[in-house]
């Protein structure tokens, strides 16, 4: 396990919509988690619990590099809604209004939006099936599975459903279902999407090692995404999910996503408890 600090492990508690999150500070050079310490921090009844653990390093080329777990331990190239709680906390604490962020997605843009929101940059969708990845070659915009889905990727695999009512979904058994689908070996994300209007989509969503989740920017994104390659919505689209709402836009530059962050707590581990 990875070495436990004698002094405890200090962090912070972090929601977007009530994704939720544990942010490690680590740019004074403790050590990342291993996936076990990962999973024992996820545990809302013996840990701190949490959808994604997301750690801050520091970085020569951008402000910070963000490294991202889901809550099984498996580490994640993106997390949309952290890299936007992050980036507000990083602006709060120094008062700048951009941040470039390094994540194995790319470097992302950070922006103030005013009134406490903040906006990111999500970088290009991938949209070429060896690098979402899928297993083998098909149409990522009509895959061979029932329901007509869409795959996208946005650092991390993404299977986007339209239906009538998403609300009528028996998500806990759709999610796992899709989410281990052989055409994914890296497993993926499973949105569904019911269109509200060009501008409006309500989201329910499944996420890889972690389940259903309030919210979650990159699944917003792909989301987004999937319903403009089919033509249902503008590329500009407010996107309802349970715990609020985001707004996301598909420009040439990139898929922005424009959102609220909340710090909840500042709590330490113990050395006890990590040992």
């Amino acid at each position: 396990m990875t070495h436990a600090p004698s002094t405890g492990l200090s962090f912070l508690k972090m929601h977007g919509l009530g994704n939720d999150f544990v942010v490690l500070d680590l740019r004074d050079g403790i050590p990342r988690p291993d996936a076990v310490l990962v999973a024992r921090i996820a545990d809302r009844h013996r840990g701190v619990g949490f959808d994604q653990l997301a750690a801050i390093e520091t970085c020569e080329d951008a402000d910070a590099r963000l490294v991202f777990w889901n809550a099984d331990g498996s580490l994640s190239a993106a997390c949309g809604n952290a890299t936007r709680c992050i980036a507000r906390w990083l602006m709060d604490q120094t008062g700048a209004t951009t941040l470039r962020l390094r994540t194995d997605h790319g470097v992302l843009l950070a922006e103030d939006a005013g009134g406490g929101i903040t906006r990111v940059n999500m970088g290009a969708p991938v949209l070429d099936w060896r690098a979402i990845p899928l297993a083998r070659e098909v149409d990522p915009d009509h895959l061979p599975i029932a329901g007509d889905p869409v795959a996208t990727g946005m650092g991390n695999p993404h299977l986007t459903f339209f239906v009538p009512d998403a609300g009528a979904v028996d998500l806990d058994r759709f999610g796992p279902e899709h989410e281990n689908h052989p055409l994914y070996p890296q497993r993926t994300n499973v949105e569904v999407v019911q269109i509200l209007s060009r501008s409006e989509i309500l989201l329910r969503i499944w996420e890889r090692g972690t389940g259903a989740t309030l919210a979650s920017g990159s699944c917003s994104c792909a989301a987004v995404v999937a319903a403009v390659r089919r033509g249902l919505t503008d590329r500009r689209v407010t996107v309802h999910v349970p715990g609020g709402r985001l707004l996301i836009d598909w420009r040439d530059d990139g898929v922005w996503m424009e959102g609220p962050a909340a710090v909840v707590f500042e709590g330490v581990l113990t050395p006890a408890w990590l040992g």
